[in-house]
């Protein structure tokens, strides 16, 4: 299984140096003006540390908010930041991209059916994470990627899915020793 270990970086320019990392940091800033609420997801620029903030509500009159998302936007609900760099609306919204490296780690609960002839194996994923094929075998196979291009080649690796392009939806693969 693969699970996120932490939130992903953000790819977008930081206002006071040349940095093009941002490190979300889970705490949200709430600003309310009369009946219109503005909610951020602040992120630490990588290089100079300063704040960003990432728009998740901008001048929404705050009835029309569900009182469980306040909550939560008060609290620093660090599962509601990670469903909020999920959505695409606050993406698109905030022009930015997700960088997962170093942000996942992969589960193998029973990796000795790998030592048998044939294996058939059945990766699944916590959170979508989008994950080259081919590293996510050669991380939990012990194999290089090299090593794992060279086999789907001679074809004693047999996916339905593409090895170099990023998926991050489960899939099964078979492995012939």
């Amino acid at each position: 299984m693969v699970m996120p270990t932490c939130l992903p970086t953000v790819l977008r320019r930081c206002r006071a140096c040349p940095s093009g990392r941002l490190r979300p940091n889970g705490k949200f800033r709430v600003n309310a003006h009369h009946k219109l609420i503005d909610a951020w997801l602040l992120a630490l620029c990588t290089t100079c540390g300063e704040t960003a903030r990432i728009t998740v509500l901008e001048r929404t009159h705050v009835r029309s908010v569900r009182p469980g998302l306040l909550d939560r936007l008060h609290a620093n609900d660090p599962d509601l930041a990670a469903e909020l760099l999920h959505d695409p609306v606050v993406r698109r919204r905030n022009r930015l991209a997700l960088d997962w490296a170093g942000a996942w780690r992969l589960d193998t609960d029973d990796a000795d059916h790998l030592d048998h002839e044939v294996a058939d194996v059945t990766v699944r994923f916590a959170a979508p994470i989008p994950v080259r094929p081919a590293r996510l075998i050669a991380d939990g196979c012990a194999l290089s990627r090299g090593e794992v291009v060279r086999l789907a080649e001679e074809g004693k690796l047999v996916s339905a899915v593409r090895l170099d392009r990023r998926t991050s939806v489960g899939f099964t693969f078979t492995l012939k020793r």
